[in-house]
């Protein structure tokens, strides 16, 4: 029984890595319900807004059936607000009056009206495209009740906000300011994007919102850096994800965003003290904004034909043309644009794409009563044009069919990039202080780097490769590249760019987005496994449910951590202090992530974040001995090493202070296509359970469920059903609550699925 539970566990962990995103699916309409108690909320609303108030009218929300009370709703947007709307942008915030008050982490949603897109995908496309690339925010949709009656269909799109920091950037204590127009602007001006007025922070007050309790001072020296000190630019700004975000923006033709407006993104400080930009507001990207500021009013063909070096010459743009005008820069921009371009557009995947997300949403859009356009606009608008004149939005596959003809015809674009052949890497097994070689095949380069970091959260080291024939690297100019490193105690990450003197590559093509990992064995500790919301897996010595971390001693001798760190957040790596502690060699040791360390045995200050964050290990001398960068989580399963304390990260069956389990690769072939349906039904449930299975032939049957704590209820040894659809009811009394998965298995197939009990109230 213990080797099913595991399978279907695997196979679980297998299909949510995969798929589930919480909140956010993608695939997933969630329902909000909010409830005031003021029949006039509306007017309340408004009068927040026309008074220029940050307050919020305070309700209760039901989302997706559960109540969240004394949360804060406003009204929010600039041109896709108005008094005289029915439908208007939200903002909810759920813990505006209870501290923690949060859905899956996230303490504030943010809902959009798709004022301006007729087909009602362009926002979660655009944030669907940049997650691939740089760090984006997840969005899906959502079907908004207000007093029991439905508003209609909104976007959900998640908030630039701590969470979010510390999923991204390891940490959230830095600066955050957003691009955001004041309201002190003469009318119609706008002005150019991260333009440099003088050490005053207050001329920048109409451009920027300091979202961060401190910053100006940090955004004015990145802002004189980039304009009066350009050769500094790469020590103040994240000169790689900033051209991802620069090609992502003119691909998309996101004309009210910062290659043409000074709004709609962020800046985000990290850790090594360098700007990153992250999007925001692409409800208007695929042409629909249509203003250039130094162009005017663009029409289609114009939209189609977006220079993707727009605004370069424009010394109001440094955002550009300080950066575009370096030309490797430039080289490295165009190497990412033709990514983005090859990948999401030239092949057709963003048309594929958009018309899933139709079909997702096309009942909740003709249900929506409130929408600016008509259910023909939204099912037309995604290869033609919708409305006539200046006031046209262009249909997605017009803009851009013509827009990967344009592009592609370019010079730049057809000039022949160096070819990445091969990347070899010795010795395999790499130990501290081991000297290790990188080999790796190139044609027509002029110039071969290797890029690494050590961690996950420092900057990358360009060092040039040689063909020189003394590098490890065969003959001299044999097209074969060398270069040696000495490793540390951390993992290395590392990519490779290779360019001429007309273009450039990198290797793997999404860095430094992706990157190889070199694994380091170390006869140290090794953050082993840790469970970041465990509901019913273990307890500590009080009984409680608490995250925690399992720490494993990789030597042949005990070590003792006392004076060792550990912390969630690498802007603080002496947030909690080991006691005088000793792991046996090969021993483990867990830590509880609960902020209780009042209680007796080990307790951290801080909590794990399951939407995602690093957790970060370091020596008395805050060396850092080992540090995990990890997404969402799921609920009662553990992400960990395999093989144990030496081996990649996978999702795994909790094993709190045991050697880890294998993981979710071995199940993969397992899974067949011929394999029978199964739905359980109501799921979250309490009382009885009806299993809902289908078969496609004639077959004998049994069912089973099982726990993460080893509990098991066989419904059903062998019974012999026809092909078809068959309904079992079940009692589930005495079973305890939390995660559940049962199991439907016939002769060479098999299917599971997972289900919560919950605690009736």
């Amino acid at each position: 029984m213990k080797k099913i539970l595991l399978s279907l566990i695997i196979m679980f962990a297998l299909i949510s890595n995969s798929f589930s995103q919480g909140f956010y699916d993608i695939s997933t309409i969630n329902t909000i319900e909010i409830q005031f108690t003021q029949s006039n909320w509306d007017y309340l609303l408004d009068q927040l807004v026309a008074n220029g108030l940050e307050e919020r009218l305070m309700g209760s929300v039901t989302i997706n059936g559960v109540l969240y009370d004394s949360v804060g709703v406003r009204y929010k947007g600039n041109s896709s607000y108005s008094p005289n709307r029915v439908k208007n942008p939200l903002n909810i915030k759920l813990d505006y009056i209870i501290s923690d008050q949060e859905i899956e982490g996230y303490g504030t949603i943010k809902l959009s009206n798709v004022f301006k897109d007729p087909s009602f995908v362009r926002e979660i496309l655009g944030y669907e495209i940049a997650r691939k690339y740089f760090p984006a925010s997840q969005a899906n949709y959502a079907n908004v009740y207000i007093n029991g009656t439905l508003i209609g269909l909104y976007t959900s799109v998640q908030d630039v906000d701590k969470l979010f920091m510390r999923t991204h950037f390891g940490g959230d204590e830095y600066v955050r300011a957003k691009g955001e127009l004041g309201e002190n602007l003469p009318p119609g001006q706008m002005g150019g994007v991260w333009e440099y007025f003088g050490s005053d922070s207050t001329d920048y007050s109409d451009l920027y919102v300091m979202e961060s309790d401190f910053g100006w001072r940090e955004l004015v020296n990145f802002l004189d850096t980039i304009n009066n000190h350009n050769a500094y630019a790469d020590q103040v700004l994240n000169i790689d994800r900033h051209l991802w975000f620069l090609a992502f923006s003119n691909l998309l033709v996101n004309l009210d965003g910062p290659i043409n407006n000074p709004q709609n993104f962020y800046l985000f400080k990290d850790n090594a003290a360098r700007f990153n930009p992250i999007p925001w507001d692409l409800n208007e990207c695929f042409g629909v904004f249509t203003m250039l500021q130094n162009g005017g009013i663009q029409s289609i063909t114009q939209l189609q034909h977006l220079d993707p070096f727009v605004n370069l010459t424009s010394s109001e743009y440094p955002i550009i043309n300080k950066i575009l005008s370096n030309a490797t820069y430039r080289k490295m921009y165009v190497s990412h644009f033709k990514t983005l371009l090859a990948e999401v557009i030239a092949n057709g995947w963003y048309e594929t794409r958009a018309l899933e997300l139709q079909d997702i949403i096309d009942a909740a859009v003709q249900a929506d009563p409130n929408k600016f356009y008509t259910y023909t606009n939204f099912i037309n608008n995604i290869n033609t044009s919708v409305g006539g004149g200046p006031n046209a939005i262009v249909g997605i596959t017009q803009l851009m069919e013509e827009r990967v003809n344009y592009l592609t015809g370019l010079s730049e674009f057809q000039a022949q990039a160096p070819e990445i052949l091969n990347i070899a890497v010795s010795p395999e097994t790499v130990t501290p202080g081991t000297e290790i070689w990188f080999t790796v095949g190139v044609s027509n380069a002029s110039q071969v780097f290797l890029d690494y970091r050590a961690g996950n959260t420092s900057v990358f080291t360009k060092t040039p490769m040689f063909d020189d024939g003394t590098h490890n690297d065969g003959a001299a100019g044999d097209g074969v590249y060398g270069v040696s490193l000495v490793a540390g105690n951390a993992d290395l990450k590392y990519y490779v760019y290779a360019e001429n003197a007309t273009a450039a590559t990198f290797s793997p093509a999404h860095a430094e987005n992706e990157f190889y990992t070199l694994s380091v064995v170390t006869d140290g500790i090794a953050i082993n496994e840790f469970m970041a919301d465990n509901e019913t897996t273990v307890t500590d010595q009080d009984g409680e449910y608490e995250d925690w971390i399992e720490f494993y001693n990789n030597s042949q001798e005990a070590i003792n951590l006392g004076g060792y760190f550990l912390t969630d957040d690498a802007a603080e790596p002496d947030q909690w202090t080991f006691p005088d502690t000793t792991i046996a060699a090969g021993g483990f040791l867990v830590v509880w992530a609960d902020e209780d360390e009042e209680q007796e045995g080990l307790h951290a200050s801080f909590k794990i974040s399951k939407s995602g964050e690093s957790i970060i290990l370091s020596n008395p001398q805050l060396d850092v001995v080992d540090e995990i960068t990890f997404e969402l989580q799921q609920t009662d399963i553990t992400f960990g090493r395999f093989p144990n304390g030496t081996g990649s990260y996978i999702f795994m069956t909790p094993t709190c202070g045991a050697i880890n389990a294998s993981g979710i690769t071995y199940l993969q072939d397992e899974v067949l296509v011929d394999q029978p349906a199964l739905e359980a039904f109501p799921n979250p449930f309490n009382g009885d359970l009806t299993l809902v299975f289908t078969l496609n032939n004639r077959a004998n049957v049994c069912l089973a469920m099982m726990n993460f704590l080893g509990q098991s209820k066989s419904i059903m040894d062998s019974q012999e059903f026809d092909q078809g659809t068959h309904r079992i009811k079940i009692e589930t009394t005495g079973l305890s609550k939390g995660l559940w998965v049962c199991r439907l298995m016939t002769e060479g197939s098999q299917n599971s699925q997972m289900m919560v009990k919950v605690v009736k109230y």
